[in-house]
């Protein structure tokens, strides 16, 4: 579906010529036009499938429009991370070119004046504000915000707010907002808990599911069965064949990050490395570099497998397979976005292998296990049921052993566009949104 067949904004259209977008994804196909009728709304898809502009482009259409307060906060945008909030700051640049709509990104992690020009963007009444849930928190217990007249609450990445505890803080900030408001929801999965929340905030909402649990087709997957201390040697035979570049690489911890990371400078690689210790500042200086250019690999825990736009990705290695199957998707789905081609290897080690099958299910279909490469000697077999249960027989002697020696020290941490004349278009070779 082209964007000119919907009732969007003709500043909005503006400003998807002036980008080269012209096609709708099937995402924004279907959430765009019951948003803009003004119902409530669910979407379930992954990332990289438009989502951020199906819910941006329908809100500044209406926002646009008219008949909304100047000096109120029109729209509450939620992220669950700063880097998120960030893209979705800088799509609304671009969406909002011609429109007369302002808006303020709040999030956290950053010095006082940024703090003070939140505020001042805050009481001013900025049309769209995006922020992260402590933040804005933050800012409502100190009377610098007003919602009691906002229109629009969009939740963005529902199920990762909830994963990292945000429940309390969105039932705290959807008290300080009219009840007659339009709720939109969007997630990459459904669990019990997602459903829960939209019983809660929505009201009669139209549901629009993609799926979920296939990657692009474009993305050609591939695994190496390893023993772990033959990944790094895996890793040099691959980046000696052609050097690598727009490359990131997934590990499980913020530690092994960092190990990863000095062993490959060590390697004279370009590196660049991403987790939950560096501040804001830092983060910010090591994504610019990245998508310059200037660094080749990132290295990075899962705090980048969601709602980083970087479209031009080509590899994707899952250093540790991950622990959730949904979580495989969006790693990989960091390659093969807007049309692209891309790649995707897995390390499966021994213990690793009863999740990579249980990924290799979800996903319905076996993912090709490449040979090592002869330099880094035979690898274990890939039995999956064997190899499960060793571990857990493992798991078992280690805890026996432990409780000998008196226990465990675990104390349990744990415009209406219908009038507009089309113009002549070359849609064929024109990206999507």
């Amino acid at each position: 579906m082209d964007f000119y067949d919907l009732d969007l904004n003709d500043d909005v259209l503006d400003a998807l010529d002036a980008m080269n977008f012209t096609t709708c994804t099937p995402i924004q196909e279907h959430t765009i036009p019951p948003l803009l009728e003004g119902r409530d709304l669910i979407g379930v898809a992954q990332t990289g499938t438009g989502k951020t502009a199906a819910y941006l482009l329908p809100i500044l259409s209406m926002l646009s429009d008219g008949g909304f307060p100047d000096d109120a906060i029109n729209c509450i945008i939620m992220s669950p991370t700063r880097e998120l909030a960030q893209q979705i700051d800088q799509a609304m640049e671009g969406f909002s070119y011609y429109v007369p709509v302002s808006s303020v990104a709040v999030y956290g992690g950053n010095d006082g004046i940024r703090y003070e020009q939140e505020r001042r963007g805050l009481s001013l009444g900025a049309d769209v504000v995006i922020a992260t849930p402590g933040r804005l928190i933050s800012h409502i217990s100190l009377g610098n915000v007003d919602l009691s007249r906002t229109s629009f609450f969009i939740l963005d990445e529902a199920d990762r707010m909830l994963d990292m505890g945000f429940y309390d803080d969105i039932m705290q900030i959807v008290k300080q907002l009219p009840a007659n408001r339009q709720t939109i929801m969007f997630s990459a999965t459904m669990p019990d808990k997602i459903q829960k929340l939209a019983n809660n905030i929505l009201h009669d909402p139209v549901e629009v599911r993609l799926a979920v649990n296939k990657p692009a087709e474009k993305i050609v997957q591939t695994a190496y069965v390893c023993y772990e201390t033959q990944k790094l040697g895996i890793i040099k035979s691959l980046f000696s064949e052609a050097k690598p570049e727009r490359v990131i690489i997934f590990s499980s911890s913020k530690m092994k990050v960092k190990e990863i990371a000095a062993a490959f400078k060590r390697m004279k690689l370009n590196v660049g490395e991403m987790h939950s210790d560096l501040d804001q500042s830092q983060r910010d200086v090591v994504m610019r570099e990245f998508k310059n250019g200037r660094i080749d690999i990132l290295v990075a825990t899962d705090i980048v497998s969601r709602g980083i736009d970087i479209d031009d990705i080509r590899l994707v290695i899952n250093y540790d397979a991950p622990h959730d199957c949904e979580d495989y998707v969006h790693r990989i789905g960091r390659t093969a976005r807007a049309g692209a081609d891309g790649c995707a290897i897995t390390f499966v080690s021994v213990d690793d292998q009863s999740r990579f099958a249980a990924i290799e299910e979800f996903i319905g279909r076996e993912v090709f296990k490449l040979p090592l490469p002869e330099e880094v000697g035979e690898g274990p077999e890939y039995n999956p049921q064997k190899n499960s249960s060793r571990t857990k027989g493992n798991r078992k002697r280690k805890s026996s052993h432990r409780n000998e020696k008196g226990g465990s020290n675990n104390h349990g941490k744990s415009r209406n566009g219908k009038s507009r004349h089309k113009r002549n278009r070359h849609q064929d070779n024109k990206p999507q949104a």
